[in-house]
């Protein structure tokens, strides 16, 4: 889990980008015998490894230890991969301190424990990494099931590091100094330090025990150069939970909750992708990706603006492949029904698509990917010669693809903009706010 790793994300295929995303190889699948040393390899045309969510949390352990402790997320998006290998960066304790204990892998979906070892760069292409350096070392992780088409297997990956160089005693202080190239991480001090300097625009937020957490997104395409100072003197102990009180400079119920302003943004794990077609359509497909983790729940409903038309309403489980129905319904539709809302208000004629999915395991979760079509004339329009998308965006991580034949002449939001690999433009939102961005975007025709 390094700079390295960041350079191979993906960020979430879609139906129309998804299979152009991939770049096939010929790999190796080994069949491990229970109590063998060698293995019997398999040639099979597979694709080379892929992944995307990528989010870390750093725990920086006793001063005194120069150690720290990573709980890495990645989803691995390779179609058919049966293994992921994360590389290792520098510092690693052994292999045995480093995958027993706390560290480990797990699989997010059901919360077991995955089997894996620590390889070098030689042993990762034998075991079908064609990526792999030769000089690296990663940990080979046997995933619970093969990744479905268009899906993702979840992992959490758990290293304990030490390093001096990146984590190290200076004077009275402690400091944390590495380079980070995840796009999304977070760094927890020790118990009793408060913090001093942070050289990355970042969230501070504190944990239930009294701990600090320090959590950022870097949207930019080097890797963070973050340096944490700190120093002794904040309390310990249960901390005050959290409000709804809600801002006195926004007037209820608009104004969001003291809860929702300092939720952690980099962790949250809502993202959606708009696809505009063509503007005099005013449609626009869009998919959002949904992890539930609540047990019990089997049910997600996405109330419509007003203003918006749903269509073809259709959902998966990323995790398995599974297919979803979506169901269309009214606010009077439901109350007859008997569907709660969770307390959220919905007009009788609004529109409301229900997606039904198997009930939430105690200590499980399933990740969802939900798509729709929107008519929506007031967000998407024509305006003479140019195409307009004017709509409000409250998600950490957004983006937007323009139709075939159209590109960008106007955007009043700061975005990356980059060529999906079939030619399309695409604009990435990363939002660090608790509030809404109001994104308006103009384009022409190509000629």
């Amino acid at each position: 889990m390094n700079s390295q790793n960041a350079y191979q994300r993906m960020r979430p295929p879609s139906q129309h980008v998804a299979h152009s995303l991939l770049i096939f190889v010929s790999i190796v699948s080994f069949v491990v015998t229970r109590g063998a040393i060698g293995a019997v390899a398999i040639l099979r045309a597979q694709p080379s490894q892929s992944m995307q969510d990528e989010y870390a949390v750093y725990e920086l352990l006793a001063p005194e230890t120069g150690a720290f402790r990573t709980d890495y997320e990645v989803s691995v998006t390779t179609t058919g991969a049966t293994m992921f290998f994360d590389r290792i960066g520098a510092g690693l304790q052994s292999a045995a301190a480093a995958l027993s204990g706390q560290d480990g892998v797990v699989d997010v979906m059901t919360g077991a424990r995955l089997e894996s070892t620590q390889v070098s760069g030689a042993q990762a292409k034998q075991q079908g990494f064609s990526g792999a350096e030769a000089t690296a070392s990663y940990i080979a992780v046997h995933l619970a099931r093969p990744v479905p088409a268009d899906g993702q297997a979840r992992l959490r990956i758990v290293k304990t590091y030490k390093d001096e160089k990146s984590y190290h005693r200076d004077g009275d202080a402690i400091v944390f100094k590495r380079s980070i190239g995840l796009p999304r991480a977070a760094f927890v001090l020790p118990p009793m330090f408060q913090l001093t300097e942070c050289n990355v625009p970042s969230q501070v937020l504190l944990e239930p025990d009294g701990r600090i957490r320090v959590s950022f997104m870097n949207q930019m395409p080097q890797p963070a150069a973050l340096v944490i100072k700190a120093k002794l003197g904040a309390v310990t102990g249960a901390m005050k939970a959290l409000t709804n009180a809600r801002s006195w400079e926004a007037p209820p119920p608009q104004g969001p909750t003291e809860r929702a302003r300092l939720t952690e943004r980099a962790h949250q794990d809502r993202d959606i992708v708009y696809f505009l077609q063509e503007p005099s359509t005013n449609a626009f497909f869009l998919y959002h990706d949904y992890t539930e983790s609540r047990e019990g729940v089997d049910q997600y409903l996405n109330v419509v603006r007003t203003g918006s038309t749903v269509s073809k309403p259709s959902g998966r489980v990323l995790d398995t492949g599974q297919e979803l129905a979506g169901e269309i319904m009214t606010g009077a539709q439901m109350k007859a029904a008997g569907i709660d809302a969770g307390g959220e208000p919905i007009a009788p004629d609004q529109q409301v698509v229900l997606t039904r999915f198997p009930a939430v395991k105690k200590g499980q979760s399933v990740r969802l990917r939900l798509s729709e079509t929107y008519s929506a004339p007031q967000s998407y329009r024509m305006e003479g010669d140019e195409f307009v998308f004017e709509r409000s965006l409250g998600r950490p991580r957004n983006s937007v693809v323009l139709p075939r034949g159209w590109y960008l002449t106007w955007l009043s939001i700061p975005a990356v903009i980059r060529q999906t690999p079939d030619g399309l433009t695409r604009v990435d939102f990363v939002n660090g706010r608790p509030d809404s961005i109001d994104v308006l975007m103009k384009g022409k025709r190509v000629r």
